[in-house]
């Protein structure tokens, strides 16, 4: 199967029934005008390597998916943005700039999230360690199928080239 736009028109939906409602391309000055009610909760980051994107195999979910995770108490996303991605790939990217802002609805409970998208650019790759939490990363070139890769990734990946 090959990947095209028209598989990442809004919404997207993941196997687990969460759902990416929205993407806002923003700066990051803009962060602050996001609905206070909707918590912005974790950073994903869209790694670029030549014309293929960092994806990581997620030993729990079963599934590959962006680097990244929540934030940590006082952290701001973009500085949980460089964490995870160090944490999970072993990748430090020379600059990380925002792409945006996904909206997601999270399975099962529902509730409704924001997401800092951060995009990066690498020349040199490092060797992927396994860790606690990540088992595989691999380049995806996304014109290529990848078995149990998360829809919301792969739309997330297309949509900050």
């Amino acid at each position: 199967m090959e990947y095209s736009a028209a598989m990442y028109e809004l919404p997207v939906e993941n196997t687990d029934g969460s759902v990416l409602i929205s993407f806002d391309r923003l700066r990051e000055d803009q962060l602050g005008s996001l609905d206070s009610s909707v918590p912005l909760t974790a950073s994903l980051v869209v790694l670029w390597c030549d014309r293929e994107c960092l994806m990581v195999f997620n030993r729990y979910r079963q599934a590959w998916e962006l680097p990244g995770g929540m934030l940590d108490p006082g952290e701001s996303p973009r500085e949980a943005a460089v964490r995870e991605l160090a944490e999970e790939s072993g990748q430090r990217a020379d600059s990380l700039d925002l792409a945006g802002v996904a909206k997601i609805r999270v399975a099962p409970d529902d509730r409704l999230e924001y997401l800092a998208i951060y995009r990066g650019q690498l020349d040199s790759p490092q060797p992927f360690t396994p860790n606690d939490e990540m088992s595989e990363a691999v380049w995806w070139n996304p014109t290529a199928p990848l078995t149990d890769l998360f829809p919301i990734d792969a739309a997330l990946a297309y949509l900050c080239p």
